[in-house]
């Protein structure tokens, strides 16, 4: 009896091209997922950018015209370059739920796992599977125009509504569970997730919440209110943002800060937990503390810690 061979392993891989950095990476990679038996995929004005040649590849590389499918039958996704460009690969990977596995070669990077200096040892664990995937909440967002669904789509980070004109300030009223909260006059709104908590939530002056804890966050941008402050609400609410009719200037919605939709007066967008999660990738089992304590760049010399205590006083 014939034995049936494994089936074939592929990796999307999705990169910052216009970074000569990110474009050594990804050659890097290439090579190496290649040589160790994985087709890497690879869309096609990325692979022109790379001067990607497939067949100098064993196996060889694939090339894919569309986003739409391109992480299909892929057991994760390569994505080299900072947050913006993870976000970017989250689009894609969005409907097939495929896992996203970010080497940062931005700023800060919260959403990537792996640092440009552990490239090699990214690598390793791609080829040996040593890995796991951890879903994070999404957001579903509905804007209505008149009553009638005009758009849906959803955030991984926050969807922001926000004035379109510099010199105009938003008016909104903002809802929650179907009661109103409050009128505000201010520059925006943001609604985000817990994952996006570090992102546009946190310059807004909102809270940071920890990836493992279940809800939605609402901070108002400058906002001439007496009640004013950040929320954070159940998983299960549903925010609401209405563009007040007597607006004078209209708003724009931004989610992930990659996708717009117009906001006439009169708009109303509805912000809820989304259907699926996104999939991010872990290498390490580190505590959200440390990531924070790293990305950030805080200051903790001088701490001792319990064991350390403990000790000390034995």
């Amino acid at each position: 009896m014939t034995t049936p061979a494994p089936p074939t392993r592929r990796v999307l891989m999705v990169a910052h091209t216009g970074r000569e950095e990110a474009r050594e990476v990804a050659l890097a990679f290439c090579k190496a997922l290649s040589a160790s038996g994985i087709v890497v995929r690879v869309l096609a004005a990325e692979a022109a950018d790379l001067a990607l040649d497939p067949a100098a590849y064993s196996p060889a590389v694939e090339i894919t015209d569309s986003e739409e499918g391109a992480a299909a039958d892929c057991e994760l996704a390569v994505v080299i370059g900072g947050d913006g460009t993870i976000l970017r690969a989250a689009e894609i990977t969005y409907s097939s739920r495929t896992p996203v596995l970010g080497v940062n070669l931005g700023h800060v990077g919260f959403l990537a796992e792996a640092e440009v200096d552990d490239v090699q040892s990214t690598i390793d664990a791609v080829v040996e599977r040593r890995y796991v995937a951890e879903d994070r909440m999404t957001l579903d967002v509905q804007v209505f125009r008149d009553g009638e669904l005009v758009n849906r789509t959803f955030a991984v980070n926050d969807a922001s509504v926000e004035k379109a004109a510099r010199e105009r300030m938003l008016e909104v009223v903002v809802e929650v569970d179907g009661r109103p909260l409050s009128r505000w006059g201010c520059d925006g709104v943001v609604c985000a997730t817990p994952t996006g908590s570090t992102a546009y939530n946190f310059s807004a002056g909102g809270p940071v919440v920890w990836p493992g804890v279940e809800a939605l966050l609402m901070v108002p941008i400058s906002a001439h209110a007496l009640f004013a402050r950040p929320m954070v609400v159940a998983p299960t609410s549903v925010l609401a943002v209405e563009v007040l009719a007597r607006t004078e200037g209209a708003g724009v919605l931004w989610c992930d800060g990659r996708r717009t939709v117009d906001l006439p007066p009169g708009a109303r967008i509805e912000v809820r937990r989304g259907e699926h999660p996104v999939r991010l990738v872990r290498l390490h089992d580190s505590p959200f503390t440390d990531r924070l304590v790293a990305k950030f760049g805080l200051p903790v010399e001088g701490w001792r810690g319990q064991a350390e205590r403990r000790r000390r006083e034995a």
